[in-house]
């Protein structure tokens, strides 16, 4: 029924969220370029970033679309869900933007690029330039491109249920649903996924909206696929006949994308070399992960928990707080030259206190629930 919520799914979202505060905890670490990195970086660590890296985003995305679609069978109209989804996401993210970001950009600035002004004094005259500062453009989202991007495609969503009509739309969603029942859950997001990778090889995301076409081609597939299962959940069928498969070939993909990434490491092999079935055993890799995901989110934890609602409510306000929290404290470890472990563990202990006073101060503030991404009380 698709009054029914789906409590794996709620889980499924919350571990995601978890996940990709662990994924910018492991930023810190890793040779790739970002806000602030520990000294020696550990080029072993880019194993188990890779392990997430082709699925976590999409997953994201997935689990937006699926709670996306039942807002709009809550509120029942396409402006009332407008309004709804533009309050939620937008008024965070300007908040974002003004006073949790900053810090972000200005460490980058101190640390890579020899910026020698205080914080205080890059928020008044250097952050709000509406330009570039060192090839830095400020001000900037950063992490938060993807509430930016949840936006777009929520006003997507909004403005095909105004242009299309009802009985359509229920032809649509049904041809997609036959489309995608058996192995076409696991075969055509796939292959969606693979031919935008044909048709732009040489694409990298930018998170800047405007020249990310392909990338906004990737994650409108999980999106709509999460809508497509909140209003179709027969699909769920689809999905426990198939999610141990999918759990098999993502492990053998994953192997591959591993032993390719473990071969330039060692110098065995070029840069260059294996780069095509690198890419292809990423992509594949991360819809069957997605899939398998969600058939064991449906088969082992579509149960409550006392903790589900304020997990559930916190993982937004985790999600504008986290990356700000490494970043500040990244830094401090930095300068005091800590090793690598115990950064670890700071910076996991940091993040999580941090994150949890910023949602549990801003959940019992009436006026600050809206800033933090929370309903008004």
């Amino acid at each position: 029924m698709t009054g029914v919520r789906h409590l794996g799914m709620d889980w499924l979202r919350i571990g995601a969220f978890g996940l990709l505060i662990l994924y910018h905890i492991g930023m810190y670490f890793v040779p790739w370029g970002w806000h602030v990195k520990i000294a020696a970086p550990l080029d072993w660590v880019q194993l188990p970033m890779l392990a997430t890296n082709s699925w976590r985003l999409a997953l994201l995305f997935l689990v937006s679309g699926y709670a996306s679609a039942a807002l709009f069978a809550k509120l029942g109209g396409s402006g009332a869900f407008a309004r709804s989804r533009s309050a939620r996401l937008l008024i965070p993210l300007v908040f974002g933007i003004i006073l949790i970001i900053p810090p972000q950009p200005w460490i980058e600035l101190v640390t890579q690029h020899g910026y020698g002004k205080s914080l205080g004094a890059f928020w008044t005259s250097d952050y709000f330039r509406f330009g570039t500062l060192d090839g830095i453009v400020l001000p900037t989202w950063q992490h938060l491109w993807f509430v930016v991007y949840l936006w777009v495609y929520t006003m997507l969503a909004a403005a095909l249920l105004v242009v299309v009509p009802g009985a359509m739309r229920m032809r649509i969603a049904d041809g997609a649903a036959r489309w995608l029942g058996g192995a076409g859950l696991l075969a055509w997001p796939l292959a969606a996924w693979l031919l935008i990778y044909a048709a732009f090889p040489g694409h990298d995301e930018t998170h800047a909206l405007f020249d990310d076409g392909p990338s906004h081609l990737h994650y409108l597939i999980p999106f709509f696929v999460g809508w497509l299962l909140r209003v179709r959940p027969q699909l769920f069928g689809a999905v426990a006949r198939w999610w141990r498969v999918a759990l098999a070939i993502a492990v053998v993909a994953f192997g591959v994308v591993a032993r390719i990434l473990c071969l330039w490491l060692t110098g065995a092999q070029p840069a260059e070399w294996g780069k095509l079935p690198f890419n292809i055993a990423h992509l594949v890799q991360g819809w069957a992960t997605i899939v398998a995901l969600v058939g064991i989110a449906d088969h082992y934890w579509n149960r409550d928990h006392r903790s589900r609602a304020t997990l559930a409510e916190a993982v937004f306000p985790f999600y504008i707080i986290h990356q700000t929290i490494i970043v500040v404290v990244g830094w401090y470890l930095l300068q005091a030259g800590v090793a690598a472990l115990p950064s670890f563990l700071v910076l996991l202990a940091a993040t999580m206190l941090g994150c949890w006073l910023f949602y549990w101060i801003g959940r019992n503030i009436g006026w600050l629930r809206p800033l933090i991404g929370l309903q008004r009380q």
